[in-house]
């Protein structure tokens, strides 16, 4: 627990290093605070000062009026400062939110494809929504309350030992005990919020999951057992916030107790007082009690508000060593290259090239091939052979162990990443659209791209005539995920996107493995458009895809076994005759069905 808090206390103080960037939000917040804690301690004293001197026979009514009015200006004031630095901590707190979001968005977007693999869509989702909310309480309620609490405080005690020292010792005796109190309930609450962001976490990847994959769901009537499931998690969820229910539904009352033990120790006071002393006596000491009795009431308040800021700086503290963990992890391809002045249309070169995702479970194994320049390269395979490894690397999306990639003379590690991947497109089997306008789509919002250019890559790709059929055409919506669309259409969008960009290297992933015949030829027509004049790799499942590439490369176990054209190849008799001939009698058997 010692190293934890240690821990927490680093992290507490990292964040507040953020408030540099806004100093002149920051010192207004703490300026207002610093006035509320003075203005509400001072009212009761003004008022002990009335009753004293004027709440009396004889009394000065006018001057009564005359002090009435400043208690009201006071608590006027405080309203209006308090309005003051709550707007001004919350614009603090989201303005560093804000920063912070935009750096952890723009840090995620910089990782390797291999820890998307591994972490959990809705891990960056709780990343980058709930942990940053937990953590806009820290300086919103959680620091300048802290700060505005402690000082009234302090301030409070003050002017009760000034006011009487006896009396003030009398109504702090529970004080030790509501401090005994405060750290347990702290420490209980602590746990429990750690309990919670672990099962906030785990409720968030179940959804994210089952609702993306709901066909599967469906599709093997799994939604009885998914939801049987889901209520499991959701009770964890619930029980993780009803811990720190149940340690402040404790706590809260036992503020309440010690509070009016306070007022009741000093009413006792008072009833021994009025019995031994005179009645004149007595009435110089009204003031004193009654501010006395709104002093605790203020006392306790930011005792107990106290308590609960605290865990709200222990719970934004523990969201934001999550985050702060996901800034400062080393996870995106090494952009060391600074070479931005690269041919890419020259030969493309593996040397003894090795590849593993995990250790040494090597997926290509001493791979060595030569693309030239303007061909088209298709790879094949069965599932597990290495291809779409192979393609990965070219983008770097993944980093390979040994060997050397080149472009003529220039290894694909010197060259800067963002050149690199400017000139090579993708067009991948899993087309990803998002949730909006097919134009935005294709241009993926890059202003340089203009509509004409779009309309002419789409005639050119043989998607114009379907997409002017759509309401709106190229500013129709397409859905999550382009559902609306059919796979085919998915896939010709994609064909579009790479052609606007009009990348030197085009590399297609089994684009036409999950789409009908109709679409294929499409699709393959677009093909031999996209891929004229440029270098091309091409991964298919699909034999009569690839027969005119230039190139045909098999892999078996991440090695490749055999290099040639369409007809070499089969002439060879080897390992792609008898793919060849595999789905030639599959095609031939699927025909007289």
């Amino acid at each position: 627990m010692a190293q934890k808090n240690k821990l927490n206390t680093r992290v507490f103080i990292r964040l507040l290093s953020y408030w540099k960037t806004y100093k002149f939000l920051f010192f207004l917040a703490v300026a207002t605070t610093v006035i509320l804690a003075f203005i509400g301690p001072a009212r009761p004293y003004v008022i002990k000062y009335m009753i004293d001197e004027y709440i009396k026979v004889g009394g000065d009514a006018e001057m009564l009026w005359f002090w009435t009015m400043i208690v009201i200006a006071m608590l006027l004031a405080e309203g209006i400062f308090q309005f003051i630095s709550s707007y001004f901590s919350n614009l603090f707190a989201q303005s560093i939110i804000r920063d912070i979001r935009k750096s952890l968005m723009k840090h995620i977007m910089t990782f390797n494809i291999r820890y998307f693999d591994r972490t959990p869509v809705g891990t960056h989702v709780t990343r980058l929504v709930s942990d940053l909310e937990a953590i806009t309480d820290v300086f919103s309620a959680g620091m300048m309350a802290i700060i505005g609490d402690l000082l009234m405080l302090f301030i409070i005690v003050f002017m009760m030992f000034y006011t009487s020292w006896s009396l003030a010792l009398l109504t702090l005796l529970p004080i030790p005990i509501l401090i005994i109190a405060t750290r347990i309930f702290a420490r209980a609450v602590r746990k429990s919020f750690e309990q919670e962001r672990e099962q906030v976490n785990r409720l968030n990847n179940f959804v994210n999951e089952r609702l993306t994959g709901m066909n599967i769901v469906q599709l093997f009537n799994r939604q009885k057992q998914e939801y049987n499931n889901f209520v499991e998690i959701n009770k964890k969820h619930r029980q993780a916030h009803f811990n720190a229910i149940w340690a402040y539904s404790i706590f809260f009352p036992i503020v309440e107790i010690l509070s009016t033990l306070s007022i009741a120790l000093l009413l006792v006071w008072a009833g021994v007082y009025v019995a031994e002393h005179t009645l004149g006596e007595v009435k110089n000491q009204n003031g004193t009690v009654f501010a006395f009795v709104l002093w605790i009431y203020m006392l306790y308040r930011p005792i107990r508000q106290l308590a609960d800021k605290f865990n709200t700086l222990q719970r934004g503290t523990v969201r934001a060593e999550r985050v702060f963990n996901e800034l400062d992890r080393e996870q995106h391809i090494q952009n060391d290259g600074k070479e931005t002045d690269v041919n890419f249309s020259t030969d493309i070169h593996f040397k003894d090239v090795y590849f593993a995702y995990d250790d040494e479970d090597w997926v290509l194994q001493n791979l060595n091939l030569d693309i030239k320049s303007g061909s088209t390269v298709a790879f094949v395979g069965a599932t597990g052979a290495g291809k779409t490894s192979i393609v990965n690397l070219i983008g770097r999306f993944y980093e390979f162990q040994r060997g050397t990639i080149s472009f003529g003379e220039t290894s694909i590690t010197d060259i800067e990443l963002s050149h690199l991947r400017r000139n090579v497109a993708f067009v991948l089997q899993d087309v990803f659209l998002f949730s909006d306008t097919i134009h935005n789509n294709i241009t993926l919002n890059d202003p340089s791209i203009t509509r004409e250019q779009v309309i002419e890559a789409a005639k050119a790709v043989g998607a114009h005539d379907f997409i002017s059929r759509l309401p709106g055409d190229y500013d129709y919506e397409v859905g999550e995920r382009g559902g609306v669309l059919s796979v085919g259409q998915r896939q010709l969008l994609s064909f579009i996107r790479a052609y606007v960009y009009n990348p030197s290297i085009l590399i297609l992933d089994e684009a036409t493995s999950s789409v009908d015949m109709e679409s294929e030829l499409l699709i393959q027509e677009a093909t031999d458009k996209i891929t004229k004049g440029r270098t091309s790799m091409v991964i298919a499942h699909r034999l009569s895809t690839i027969q005119n590439a230039d190139k045909i490369v098999v892999l078996d176990k991440g090695k490749i076994v055999e290099v040639g054209d369409h007809q070499e190849l089969l002439a060879e008799k080897g390992y792609y005759r008898r793919l060849y001939d595999l789905q030639f009698s599959e095609m031939h058997d699927s025909t007289k069905k």
